[in-house]
């Protein structure tokens, strides 16, 4: 098949689409805005430090060096094959690895608690493992939903919130303790933004399958391949992406960087896509440090950028209304290696979600706190005995202060602060001999009530102009699974 194809953006969502398009003989050429390639996986390197980027306070007692990690995305869903299939086509099927069989713990308001091994999202597979982190009356509450309606907590013609759902079945404290940690920590916003339906597909028409939203949330736990719930790369995910630059440039697919693309236009031949990026060596442009301005013709547009981005550069072709409104947000990442032989014992399994509300309740700003060394034994494998590694994510939508301007210091001495707090162990500055800041702007996209619905209009919109495709995790949902089997179905149909 001939014809080029310009994926816009180069993030999972594009390189993968690249990848099957080259591969089915369509000449690509992929633009990233930013300096590299990956979008949300990549990888960080944090050298030896302390808390302001100084000689740690004990040197003598740590022979701590530095450590390569992931510094967005470590892990993707095993619920799907669409993940592992990838790895399996780029060699890298033998460094699958599963994470540690602890349990994750949840943070709310009202307790500090285990996560419910069974079930989906928080909501619990089985009451009986709930109970104590209930109490006698919420536990009470949460056993009428095996009695309840159907319908009740499952209509809705504009699409069902996952808080919505869960606290007409089961209850006010079960949202609370369970399912609010998971939203704010997973999805960085509140369960009564999420569309179920979006996050959970088939949980919702699963209540009046099984009988109860128990039964629903068990039986689509159960329906996932054997194994943990998700899984990872020996290395890191970030090889991932590695790998796929690989097999870009051996299909002989161009991927630029440093590219942003201004706009698109319609021509009587295909697109026109207008770009500003890096001049040219020996350029005039280049010699005053400016950049260049330049056109690339295609056949095929794939708009796999951000949310913020795509709208930008859908609008002149479709219809305001189609395009899903994202709220703007920053993600940032602190990763904090720490001296700490007391958290040998992992006191907080792989880590703990935390919901919003609980920096009023306990002075806790992080939504997420991952104990990576606990939870994958490779990064273990990578430290010093006694050494482990700390990850703790900000910025929620909804309420919670924007952290985009916090310098890297402040984030830090925040993150040792959470991480104390909720592993209960006592943290100093003394125990940090690495730490490193990794910010993610715009990087909030969350499957809003009614999300599928805008969804599917907007790519019926988009399907009508000749050329023109969309993908990425602001129209797939979020996870790699979710975005990689997205691209898949979309390269698919356009080599169709």
């Amino acid at each position: 098949m001939s014809g080029r194809a310009v994926v816009v953006g180069g993030g999972v969502a594009g390189l993968v689409l690249a990848r099957d398009l080259a591969r089915a003989g369509r000449d690509v050429v992929v633009l990233e805005a930013r300096e590299h390639a990956g979008g949300c996986v990549g990888q960080v390197t944090v050298t030896r430090g302390g808390i302001d980027g100084a000689e740690p306070q004990c040197p003598a007692s740590s022979p701590f060096a530095q450590v390569t990690l992931d510094a967005g995305a470590e892990s993707f869903a095993t619920r799907s094959p669409a993940v592992p299939d990838l790895l399996a086509e780029l060699g890298l099927a033998d460094d699958v690895v599963a994470p540690s069989a602890a349990s994750a713990w949840v943070r709310s308001p009202d307790v500090l608690t285990r996560l419910p091994r069974s079930g989906v999202l928080g909501i619990p597979g089985d009451l009986a493992d709930v109970r104590r982190a209930l109490g006698t009356r919420a536990w009470l509450r949460a056993r009428l939903d095996a009695a309840l309606p159907a319908r009740v907590g499952t209509r809705g013609d504009a699409g069902v919130s996952v808080g919505h759902l869960v606290r007409a079945r089961l209850g006010t404290r079960v949202l609370r303790t369970f399912v609010a940690p998971v939203a704010g920590g997973v999805h960085s916003t509140s369960a009564d933004l999420l569309d179920v339906d979006a996050v959970a597909p088939g949980l919702r028409d699963g209540v009046a399958r099984h009988g109860s939203l128990v039964a629903a949330a068990s039986a689509l736990r159960q329906a996932a391949p054997a194994g943990a719930a998700v899984a990872g790369l020996r290395g890191g995910m970030h090889r991932m992406v590695t790998a796929l630059l690989a097999d870009l440039d051996a299909l002989g697919v161009e991927v630029r960087t440093a590219t942003r693309v201004a706009r698109l236009e319609r021509t009587d031949d295909g697109w026109a896509v207008h770009v500003v990026g890096p001049s040219r060596p020996g350029s005039f442009e280049a010699a005053v440090g400016a950049s260049s301005a330049a056109t690339v013709e295609a056949d095929d547009v794939v708009v796999a950028t951000t949310s913020i981005d795509a709208g930008r550069l859908l609008a002149p072709y479709v219809p305001a209304e189609t395009i899903p409104p994202v709220p703007r947000g920053h993600v940032n990442l602190v990763t904090l290696v720490l001296d700490a032989p007391a958290l040998d014992a992992a006191p907080r399994g792989t880590g703990v979600l935390v919901a919003a509300g609980t920096n009023a309740a306990h002075g806790i700003r992080a939504k997420a706190l991952t104990h990576a060394s606990a939870k994958w034994s490779w990064v273990a494998d990578a430290l010093p005995p006694g050494h482990h590694v700390l990850r703790l994510s900000y910025g929620r939508l909804g309420g919670e202060p924007d952290p985009g301007d916090a310098s890297a210091t402040s984030l830090e001495r925040t993150a040792l602060h959470d991480a104390g707090q909720l592993l209960g162990v006592p943290l100093t500055p003394a125990h940090v001999v690495g730490a490193k800041v990794v910010r993610f702007a715009s990087a909030l996209p969350f499957a809003a009530t009614g999300h599928r619905a805008r969804v599917a209009r907007l790519r019926d919109a988009v399907g009508q102009v000749p050329g023109l495709h969309v993908a990425g995790a602001w129209v797939a949902g979020t996870g790699l699974s979710a975005v990689v089997a997205d691209a898949r179905r979309t390269a698919a149909q356009m080599t169709a």
